[in-house]
């Protein structure tokens, strides 16, 4: 097994002045007016019997999926843009009820510093993980911890069969408690959606005792914002959205200002932030 040579990657990225990174400009693109830096890409390797795979953190999802495809296996990240884009981001697409955050993905990671050098945190499997959790703080800091260059990331089996059903109600909660482990439920006031996988046979009868017909795929996702609630007040939410119930997060029409977090929890995030770039260099200005 190779390993991708991160030193060109470091020198780029350096130890002064500020920095930005970029992958494909699908989750928001660099830092306007400030240096740009880019991950090295391609797959290093793939275990499929150990089911994880290496890859500069530019490759593309899609040709990941595709790579692993072949294999018999995929990963639970978001499709478009980079592998590292969508860690960095750390946002989940609606298959998170069934396959989990984006979070459990990242085995491990090799990242720059703001000191520019080349730092591994976590393990190439879960049980030689030990310590510090660093690559669950690496998950949704969009960069401003240091920018990853390359990961081990966890994949999982191709379901034998997929596919996504539908149902007019006012209520989901009738129908997402008919459904046996279910990839993903969406609502937007008047109809469910649901994405069930499995043996085709259990697949029809699920959908049948839900009272759902098979559909081409989920509704489009409203882009004006992306919300946070507890899955308890889905049912309460209004205006044009599409809620991913059961995980509690809404896709609405109109933008959201999301409630100032927790004195304590955005004291330690910044102490966090200053320990590891002290100098606030790397993607200045992003706030997480």
């Amino acid at each position: 097994m190779g390993v991708i040579d991160l030193t060109t990657f470091a020198a780029e990225v350096g130890a002064d002045g500020p920095v930005t990174i970029s992958g494909l400009g699908t989750r928001g693109g660099p830092v306007p007016e400030v240096r740009c830096v880019r991950a090295p890409s391609g797959i290093d390797w793939v275990q499929p019997d150990e089911m994880t795979v290496a890859c500069g953190a530019a490759t593309p999802v899609d040709e990941l999926v595709a790579a692993l495809a072949e294999h018999g296996q995929t990963v639970a990240l978001p499709p478009g843009g980079t592998v590292g884009g969508a860690l960095a981001v750390g946002h989940s697409d609606v298959r998170r009820l069934g396959y989990g955050p984006v979070r459990d993905v990242l085995l491990q990671a090799r990242y720059v510093s703001a000191a520019g050098e080349v730092v591994k945190a976590g393990g190439p499997t879960v049980k030689n993980v030990s310590g510090f959790d660093l690559p669950r703080l690496l998950v949704g800091a969009r960069g401003t911890l240091g920018f990853l260059g390359d990961v081990i990331v966890r994949t999982r089996p191709l379901p034998q069969h997929s596919q996504w059903f539908t149902r007019a109600t006012d209520d989901p909660s009738a129908t997402f408690q008919l459904l046996y482990k279910p990839i993903s439920v969406l609502w937007d006031g008047g109809a469910v959606w649901a994405l069930l996988e499995g043996h085709p046979t259990d697949v029809a009868e699920q959908a049948a005792l839900a009272g759902m017909v098979a559909c081409k795929g989920p509704p489009p996702l409203p882009t004006g914002s992306r919300r946070v609630i507890p899955p308890a007040a889905v049912l309460a939410c209004t205006g044009r959205f599409v809620a991913e119930v059961g995980v509690g997060i809404v896709h609405h029409t109109d933008p959201w200002e999301p409630p100032a977090r927790d004195a304590r929890a955005a004291a330690l995030a910044a102490a966090l932030r200053h320990e590891l770039d002290p100098s606030g260099r790397l993607n200045p200005g992003i706030d997480v």
